[in-house]
Parts: C-alpha cells; structure tokens; sequence
C-alpha cells in the first residue's frame, strides 16, 4: 500500500520554514520489514537553529499573541487532525505496526487533546493570596520559555497531544524530536500547524537518531524545559544533561503495572480488560497491564478464562485489523523472544497466533499468557514491553499489596471487587500514579493526570497538571500602604 503522503518527510520545520538535510533515515513497515520512505537525520546543529528559532518565536508573533488566540489555533488544529484522519490513520498504521482500528482511535485521542488544551488555554488562572496589610499578593503562571519534548515510537500521536499541547496552550515555543523509528505522524503534526497558521517557530521539528538529535536536544543550553517517554536508561541519562542546565524534565517512563482481582470481583466485566490492557498495541505501552494478580481461590477460573481470550488472539499485519500487530523492529522482536526464553521455568498457560498472511519479514510474536508466576521472578519484575503476560496468585489485601509494590516501578494499577472499602484502601496503598477501580485505563482519559513514581518517573502529563508543569509560577508582592 502507498503511504498517504501529503508532505516531504525528508524535510525538518525550523522557524516555519521546511528545509531539507544533507542525511536521512530508512523508514520500516514493522509488518513486512519493507523500507517505505526515508525521514531527516537532524544533527547539533539543527537543534540549535531549532532552538534559536523558537527563542524569537517567543520574543516575536507567538510570543505576543494572548492565551485565548493560542487557544484557537490548537482548536483549529484539532479540526484539521479530524479531516486529515484517514491519512494520519494510515500513517501510523504503517509506521508504527499498530492495527488500523487502535490507530483510528489514536487520532481521535490526538484530536482531543489539542481541543482540551485549546479550549484550557485561556483559562489557568493564577491566584491572590491573604497577606499583610498594606500589600497585595497574587500569582501568575508563565511559559517556561523553549521546551524540548523527545516523543517515543509507540505512541506518537498521542504523546505529542499530550506534551506539544499542553506546552503551547501556555504559551511555550516547542521542539519536537520525535523518535526515529516513527516520525511520520509527527512530521504530519507539524504540517498541520502550519496549515492552520501557526506562527513561525512556535513548533520545530527535528526527526533524528536519539545518540545525535536527541542528545543534542536534552543538553541544549537555549532548552527551559523537557519532556521526555521512554525507556528508564534513556530517561537517565536526559536527566543527567538536564542538570548541567538545571533544566526541570517531565519524564514518563516504564512499567509493570498490575490488575488485582479478587475473589468477589465481576469477571464478566473484568476478562476483557484483564486481557485488552496487556496485548494493546502487541504490549509496547507503558501503562500495559503486564502483571495479573489474582485472589487463589478464583486462580484457576481467572487464569483458564484468560487462556480462553488467548487462543483466539491473532496477530497480523497492521492494515489487516487484527487484535494485535508486529513489534516495531527486529531488536523489539529479540528482546521480548528473550524474555519469553525466560519462561521456561513456568507454565504457558495460552498462545495466540499467527496469521497465516503475515509476511515472513514482519516482527511478530504470538501473544504469551504465562500462569504460576511469583512476584520475584524476572518476568514480573522487568517491563517486557510486549504481548505477554504473567498470572500471580495472592491469598488477601496484604499479599496483594505486597506484590503489587514489590517492583521498582509505579505507572498504573487497578482493583477488581465488589467491597467499596477495599477498593478504597487498596487506591491509597497501591504506589503508582494512576489508580483504576473496577476498570483499566478509563478510555484513556485526556482529563485525568498521568505520571508515575519509582522508575516510572516524575511529574504528570494530561489534564490541568500538565499545564501547570508546562508553566513557572511567579509570585507578586504590591506594596500600596
């Protein structure tokens, strides 16, 4: 199939103007291994034209304009994301390996996040503060000034929505590195911005190798602000730059978020989330659910039910619209082989699998659902980051809690019961980010912050909170008499 282009993705936006680079990158179908269009390899010196491009931005058109006019043109930017759906659709189908249907629903969610945040735009307001005769105290709430936002490949609609939206609803000028595995929607983001009239160097993008642009980016001294998803050793090491400038960072990072399911929990309503929330986008999702912790004396149940859903999950290429489709590379596709190796000492409880249509060159691995899991194990312990899933017993809440905390990570949970007072307990002493009772992922939630604590990282994003990360407070003090 063509790739639905309307735009050279060769080229970088610095300042509103589209350039070409002397470099480029393969672009890969996860489904069929087959190269598709060649992106930008961006280098220093692009990111700090970038930089530059959106410091004048701020001293300039941008810069000038009032909350309420930013507002509209993330609105009309959202217009435009919904006419251009099909395509944007498509291009993420095929860049990133996710099935049409998940991709569909990504530009729904990208569409509703610039209007969230335009319609937020105007108003954050700040606050006035009971102080000492005689004076007159309140807040404001400021652009950091240039934010630097370092987007993943599993996501990258949504992510962008959800940082670039949030960063220029304050008033920020952005730029985008998004990752080199999949930049087409990104590049596509940008067009669109400039389709609606956004003034030059308020977006910039610099498609790139994360060792050359990214580093670049994360080190620059012209950047106020990160925002950064991906992997725990990556997002080290942006922290580590960020601090030679003492540069605030936002980072989302991984995972092992558990389901705990309980001996009164509604499994009619439960199974298709305890499934679902795990082989999303084939498992290469942060807040994928790739732990299900389940009371011993509904295990057996629990676990054969899941096994039932397993065996008739297919995995297949992207535009065929299966459950599930490839990884998004090769070295995806080893790592999680290699961590289904470590399997061997446990029971596989199902398979899913394989359609037969697959082409031989895509990356595809049949979803895993591995029963008699322990918390200690690696396989409950490390984010495999892909369609596997791991079934532990627990006998109570405190065995339960115990398990559910016992990992480095903290990004998402959710309880299954029917006993409001357990549910309750359990969301204020599970150590995670985001809590779901009797649910998982609330539909993805545009409204409600997400972040994490431990190894999934600090600050949130979505909703209110990420504007206000996305902004400085300033305190005034009038003396009057």
């Amino acid at each position: 199939m063509t790739l639905p282009l309307w735009f050279d993705p060769t080229e970088i936006l610095i300042g509103g103007t589209w350039q070409s680079t002397p470099r480029t990158l393969p672009v890969e179908n996860p489904s069929n291994g087959e190269e598709i269009a060649q992106i930008a390899r961006g280098e220093a010196r692009d990111i700090d034209a970038a930089v530059s491009a959106a410091q004048a931005a701020l001293e300039g058109e941008w810069g000038q304009l009032s909350a309420a006019e930013r507002g509209r043109l993330l609105l009309a930017m959202s217009r435009r994301v919904t006419e251009r759906a099909v395509e944007l659709a498509t291009l993420e189908a095929m860049d990133v390996g996710k099935p049409l249907a998940q991709a569909r629903a990504d530009v729904t969610a990208l569409a509703r996040y610039l209007e969230f945040y335009g319609g937020a735009a105007d108003k954050v307001m700040g606050q006035t503060i009971p102080f000492q005769q005689g004076y007159t105290a309140y807040t404001l709430r400021e652009p950091h000034g240039v934010t630097a936002h370092i987007v993943p490949w599993n996501y990258p609609m949504q992510i962008i929505g959800r940082s670039v939206g949030a960063a220029l609803a304050m008033g920020n000028a952005a730029v985008l590195k998004p990752a080199e595995e999949a930049s087409l929607t990104a590049l596509a983001f940008a067009r669109i911005a400039d389709e609606v009239g956004m003034p030059p160097g308020a977006i910039n993008i610099v498609p790139g190798l994360g060792e050359e642009a990214g580093a670049a980016l994360s080190a620059h001294p012209g950047v106020n602000h990160i925002s950064f998803t991906g992997s725990v050793a990556v997002g080290q090491k942006i922290q580590e730059a960020a601090a030679a400038n003492v540069v605030p960072v936002t980072l989302e990072l991984g995972g092992k978020s558990p389901q705990l399911v309980f001996g009164d929990a509604d499994l009619g309503r439960a199974l298709p989330f305890l499934v679902n929330a795990g082989i999303q986008n084939a498992g290469q999702t942060c807040s994928a659910s790739s732990r299900i912790l389940v009371q011993r004396a509904i295990y057996d149940d629990v676990l054969e039910q899941m096994a039932a859903r397993y065996r008739d999950l297919v995995a297949g290429p992207a535009m065929a619209d299966r459950d599930l489709g490839p990884l998004i590379s090769a070295r995806q596709k080893e790592i999680v082989a290699g961590y289904l190796r470590l399997a061997s000492d446990l029971p596989i409880a199902a398979r899913g699998q394989i359609a037969p249509d697959a082409p031989e060159g895509g990356h595809y691995v049949a979803p895993t659902l591995i029963g008699g899991g322990f918390g200690a194990h690696r396989l409950a312990q490390e984010e495999i980051f892909g369609p596997a899933q791991i079934v532990i017993p627990f006998e109570d809440e405190e065995e339960a809690i115990a398990i559910a905390n016992g990992t480095e990570y903290g990004l998402v949970a959710s309880v299954w019961s029917e006993n409001g007072g357990r549910t309750m307990r359990l969301a204020k002493r599970l150590r995670v980010g985001q809590v779901f009772l009797n649910n998982y992922g609330a539909g993805g939630g545009v409204e409600l912050p997400f972040g994490g604590v431990g190894k999934s990282g600090h600050g949130r994003e979505k909703g209110f909170e990420a504007l206000y990360g996305f902004s400085a407070l300033k305190t005034v003090a009038a003396w009057h008499g």
